[in-house]
């Protein structure tokens, strides 16, 4: 009997150590990169490491909460459970989503949205309970001393809770341009507004006619912005269609301005009935010092069984000679190994 023992104990370690070494020999990262139904990924770079922000994917009430991986080559990742969640964040109680971080003084900034608050004409549209008061929600900021938390809320409410435009205040992406400005790229149901962020990130700066954001809504745009400049042009990169189907896809504008206009330019990622379906909500991640691209993404799996089972991938972006972004190649592949130097 302890013979067996033994035996079945050393098949379990032997298992473990082949385990750990199959990953650590990993040469491609395989999508989806990590386990787990999520969406709405921001993939950024932060104290020389990847690292990935993304939605937890699952029905609005059980959305109280947010995860982290990080990783040191875009092929292995690690988990960084519940780096913030409601219970931080007092006026919050579900819909925690997209989030977007900043490095800015030693300290991390988290952006994020919650309770899927509904305007008045809208009022009743969605997930949100009849039971709440929807005037609290929108977009608010965590703040950690490390990029896995743990987060406490910033604020004490939200940053963002009106709907300027008819946005919606979800979707939030922080941009720092050349001259030094921060600025908050955000809207859902269709609008996209951007906002200059104060030095400590505690309020909007108003424009010169007193507003505190700007319209850049491009055609066809729905959800989920993201930006950045490459060659001295602004991106602003976008979703369409619907979020809880095959039709989601993502397109891009290109301009001179942070502001645009933002000229529809193309879409990019769409549907591939041979990987995946939904594909959509990006965000992108350049090699410090190197024109090497890529995009991470949410897509939903063949056959889909169910409206909130979202993965994350990655994949290479590749531009064309004039600048303009060649199609995405969804693959089950994923990418290579990168070193940050």
């Amino acid at each position: 009997m302890m013979r067996s023992k033994s035996l079945l104990f050393l098949l379990i370690y032997l298992l473990f150590v082949s385990n750990v070494s199959a990953q650590k020999n990993k040469k491609l990262s395989g999508n989806p990169i990590f386990d787990g139904w999520y969406a709405d990924p921001e993939g950024v770079i932060l104290d020389n490491k990847f690292w990935i922000f993304p939605t937890f994917s699952a029905k609005y009430k059980d959305q109280v909460f947010l995860d982290a991986f990080s990783s040191n080559d875009l092929v292995n990742w690690v988990k960084h459970p519940k780096i913030i969640d409601t219970a931080a964040v007092k006026w919050a109680y579900m819909a925690m989503w997209a989030p977007s971080i900043v490095n800015k003084d030693n300290k991390f900034f988290l952006f994020f949205s919650a309770n899927d608050i509904q305007s008045a004409e809208r009022k009743g549209f969605g997930e949100n309970n009849p039971d709440k008061d929807d005037k609290i929600g929108g977009i608010g900021i965590g703040v950690a001393t490390r990029p896995e938390g743990p987060y406490k809320d910033y604020l004490g409410k939200p940053l963002i809770n009106n709907f300027y435009n008819k946005a919606q205040p979800i979707d939030q992406f922080v941009f720092l341009d050349k001259d030094g400005q921060y600025y908050i790229i955000y809207g859902g149901w269709g609008r996209c507004n951007i906002a200059k962020l104060n030095d400590d990130f505690t309020a909007l700066i108003p424009y010169p006619n007193g507003d505190l954001v700007k319209e850049i809504t491009p055609k066809g745009y729905v959800e989920g912005p993201t930006l950045f400049i490459r060659k001295g042009k602004y991106y602003l990169m976008w979703s369409e269609g619907g979020w809880t189907n095959g039709t989601y896809k993502v397109a891009y504008g290109i301009s001179d301005s942070v502001f645009g206009p933002f000229d529809k330019k193309g879409t990019i990622l769409v549907a591939d009935e041979k990987v995946a379906t939904g594909a959509g909500h990006h965000s992108v991640i350049n090699i410090p010092k190197t024109d090497d691209w890529y995009m991470v993404y949410h897509r939903r799996p063949i056959p889909n069984l169910d409206r909130d089972h979202r993965v994350v991938c990655i994949d290479r972006m590749f531009f064309n000679e004039d600048g303009t972004i060649k199609d995405i190649k969804m693959t089950f592949e994923g990418v290579e190994k990168v070193k940050l130097k």
